[in-house]
């Protein structure tokens, strides 16, 4: 009998081996390591971060999983909720380019690091599950479609507990059969809407999204190892995931060259803390300002053109909250203007109420870019700055910093890492995980990463 989609992607998942990952591949998955490890830490800070960790020591079951920043151990999918909250907590963990509504580190990895320190797997095991994990969630990601988000749903919320029950069943050494059944029961995890862009108050539930994800996959892994079933077919299923959420799902990309092209490479790493359709006007704006030396209160009218979601998503005008700031284009870009949008800490709650930013953010116009949507060109934009002394400056930005065209180098993502955890990690202590990190694969247990994440390191 032939194997549906969901059985094909069981059977990647449990059978691939580390060697067969390319070296490239591996590099990636490192710098999501590093980047989220990065950014979970920095968003451990902050208060919906706070909320979640004191609900998780609130359940009072200990565990061996770390909870980034602090000194006790949780159970595993406490752990996973803890650590994907605050790695998305803050904009600023990685995404997938081009957008397939999935945020590799902040679901998977928790997901894998906790069942890693749990079990003591070592380095490569660890890798291989963020791999595995990412290969099934990004196809789903692109076969699920963009009708996702455009019918309200948050697709990262979504698609995340798929690609966490995977890598925590490769790391708890689940058959094919039970991963199948992890992702069965996945799919009835999966939820996440979009209400939180255009809410009166509330926006703080995107900050859980990624956190829930993570708990899910790791509970729908611990549920199959117990022998719980979940459907065979949940993805390609009349009633399964992709024709359920989406309105055009694309099912042969659930398989799509599966052991021959790595979706991996497709991740992109963040360097502001907002919307990742944010970067392409930000970086625009900057390369003008840089060429043509204006300074703010020159600009008259900033035209910002791109996909038609930046108008339907983004085009919010009076941020309620910090979280819609973050999701707001035409803020992000005033934003930017004031303050170096590479600092996260520019994205204060208070630049909310800043009239030089609130009066900037009415001149930015956001448009649909005809050339954009016909050449496909994923987050893409246009950026058009008139100044009050008639001059006009166009720039047009595809690749941004930090997509995989035009990534991080090594020191700017070690840059990253710095500027996120400077209050709360020593130099040495980060030397020690950028080291461990870079060379992942020759560490013997994953919890030794885990030990330079705590508070007591």
């Amino acid at each position: 009998m032939q194997m549906g989609a969901t059985q094909l992607l069981a059977h990647y998942a449990v059978n691939l081996r580390y060697r067969q990952i390319p070296t490239e591949v591996i590099s990636r998955a490192k710098a999501c390591v590093l980047d989220t490890l990065a950014v979970a830490l920095y968003g451990s800070t902050k208060p919906w971060s706070r909320t979640v960790v004191d609900f998780v020591w609130a359940l009072g079951s200990r565990g061996k999983c770390t909870v980034f920043g602090e000194s006790c151990k949780a159970q595993a999918p406490q752990a996973a909720l803890a650590n994907g909250t605050m790695a998305h907590a803050f904009e600023l963990d990685n995404v997938r380019q081009p957008g397939a509504g999935v945020h590799a580190g902040a679901t998977v990895l928790p997901a894998a690091f906790a069942i890693a320190e749990e079990h003591k797997a070592d380095g490569r095991a660890f890798l291989t599950a963020l791999v595995a994990g990412c290969e099934v969630m990004f196809r789903i990601g692109v076969a699920a479609g963009n009708s996702l988000e455009k019918r309200g749903f948050h697709a990262p919320a979504l698609c995340g507990t798929f690609g966490s029950a995977v890598a925590a069943g490769r790391l708890l050494g689940l058959n094919e059969r039970e991963v199948m059944h992890a992702l069965g029961i996945a799919g009835s995890y999966s939820g996440g809407l979009l209400e939180f862009s255009r809410c009166q108050e509330g926006a703080m539930i995107k900050r859980l999204h990624m956190g829930k994800a993570a708990e899910a996959g790791v509970t729908a892994a611990l549920l199959a190892q117990r022998g719980f079933a979940g459907p065979a077919s949940v993805l390609e299923g009349k009633f399964g995931f992709c024709r359920a959420f989406s309105d055009s799902p694309n099912l042969s990309f659930l398989t799509h060259r599966l052991g021959r092209d790595f979706e991996t490479m497709h991740i992109c790493i963040k360097r502001y803390a907002c919307h990742i359709n944010a970067h392409a006007p930000i970086e625009a704006l900057q390369k003008l300002r840089e060429e043509h030396g204006f300074a703010a209160a020159d600009v008259q009218e900033i035209i910002v053109a791109g996909m038609e979601k930046l108008v339907t998503h983004h085009g919010i005008y009076q941020p309620r909250d910090l979280m819609m700031a973050q999701y707001s284009i035409p803020f992000c870009v005033a934003l930017s203007l004031y303050y170096d949008p590479r600092d996260p800490d520019s994205f204060d709650e208070k630049r909310i109420r800043d009239k030089r930013i609130l009066a900037m953010t009415r001149l930015v116009q956001i448009k649909v870019d005809r050339e954009i949507e016909k050449r496909g060109w994923d987050r893409a934009a246009r950026v058009t700055v008139s100044l009050r002394n008639g001059s006009r400056y166009t720039s047009l930005v595809v690749n941004f910093k930090g997509t995989p065209q035009n990534p991080l180098s090594p020191a700017e993502l070690e840059d990253k890492a710095r500027r996120l955890t400077r209050p709360l990690l020593s130099g040495k202590r980060l030397t020690r995980l950028i080291e461990g990190v870079n060379c992942l694969e020759k560490v013997n247990d994953v919890s030794k990463l885990g030990s330079l994440l705590g508070r007591d390191g």
